[in-house]
């Protein structure tokens, strides 16, 4: 063992804590997500070597990495494959916290919450940086949202873009924000994982397991870096057989601000909230529903009413929890078309009850479910 040391913390932490003896890659999966955004930072880092933040040149430096810069192709296809990987891997964590209970640890919860703000917004710059002709368009429409603050409106889209539209002080403060704020995600990881072993993770039966513990290594940490394993083999087979899948077209086009394309979309990852933002013809009632979408998983554990902390025996919440699946799917199907009809009334449909599944329906059935565990 090593001797008291900052190797020694971190081998009390890592080795000899004990841990709930769940050896399934079902239940605790977050540590198995760091995969992602550990390969985002490296590829981040080399792709940061060769780029350019001027918008007469930001395209041109893509393709220059992509043609000249040794394995250049394929750690631009990770970088961008492992930002829709990574938020699809973030959405089955969020899915998992709300099917098992998990938010019931407010402070671990809501520090989750922010992080996944924080991802959102440094992908968002991020995706504006090859300066594409969707990505242009679409950071032009975003920035001028932030138009819609009360009083301050204008102020804030000339400090953030540099001026009244997408230009090269834009381009410039994207890098910068898209450079620093994957570090301010990995801080925010750490106090997250911090705040969790705090309490320690729940089980899906939702029992009290602290009599039954192992040892972190080798049982958890071999689990886990089969899971690093099957992560890194599902992004690289992604980034080599099918780089493009989840892409949008337009974005191999420069960007032209006199042409518009047909449809403004942002990635397939922010689609069910863009649905949310077009559901409501008010600017700023829009951008509150936008804002609301990620904000009301703070909600959450004040709405929880039931004895049962998870969903496990709980069959009516289970059918509730499908239902808000099945809405975020129709939601980014629907973020991804034209706004015409029907398409508007599907989506102000949806939304209202991707809402109503948050606020409204919990009450009911967790009073069924007490009373029922009341009889027995």
């Amino acid at each position: 063992r090593p001797t008291p040391s900052l190797m020694h913390i971190i081998y009390s932490y890592c080795v000899l804590h004990g841990y709930k003896s769940i050896i399934s890659v079902q239940p605790n999966r977050g540590s198995i997500y760091l995969s992602p955004l550990v390969t985002q930072i490296l590829t981040g880092l080399f792709l940061a070597m060769h780029y350019t933040s001027d918008i007469s040149t930001a395209f041109s430096s893509v393709v220059h990495i992509c043609r000249d810069v040794n394995y250049g192709c394929l750690i631009r296809n990770l970088h961008a494959n492992g930002a829709s990987f990574f938020f699809i891997c973030i959405y089955m964590h969020v899915a998992r916290g709300l099917y098992y209970g998990s938010y019931l640890y407010k402070e671990t919860c809501n520090i989750g919450v922010v992080l996944l703000l924080l991802v959102m917004m440094t992908a968002f710059v991020g995706y504006v940086l090859p300066c594409g002709q969707m990505s242009f368009c679409g950071a032009t429409v975003i920035t001028n949202l932030l138009s819609a603050v009360p009083y301050m409106g204008d102020t804030l889209v000339q400090c953030i873009c540099g001026g009244f539209s997408v230009d090269n002080a834009t381009l410039t403060r994207f890098f910068a924000f898209h450079f620093l704020l994957p570090f301010v995600v990995a801080a925010a990881t750490i106090l997250h994982l911090l705040f969790l072993h705090e309490t320690g993770s729940n089980n899906p039966a939702g029992l009290n397991s602290d009599a039954d513990k192992i040892s972190f290594h080798p049982y958890f940490s071999y689990k886990d870096l089969l899971g690093f394993v099957m992560m890194l083999l599902a992004l690289t087979s992604l980034a080599l057989f099918s780089p493009n899948l989840l892409g949008d077209p337009e974005n191999f086009t420069p960007a032209n601000p006199l042409v518009t394309p047909p449809h403004i979309k942002p990635e397939c990852y922010f689609l069910f909230a863009y649905a949310i933002l077009r559901s409501i013809p008010n600017k700023l009632g829009g951008v509150l529903a936008l804002l609301f979408s990620i904000l009301v998983l703070m909600v959450v554990p004040i709405l929880h009413t039931s004895k049962q902390r998870g969903l496990t025996f709980r069959p009516i919440t289970q059918f509730l929890f499908c239902t808000l699946v099945a809405d975020m799917i129709i939601l980014t199907c629907i973020g991804g078309m034209p706004v015409e009809h029907p398409y508007i009334i599907i989506g102000q449909i949806a939304s209202v009850l991707y809402f109503a599944c948050f606020e409204d329906p919990p009450s009911p059935p967790a009073c069924f479910t007490n009373k029922a565990s009341n009889c027995h």
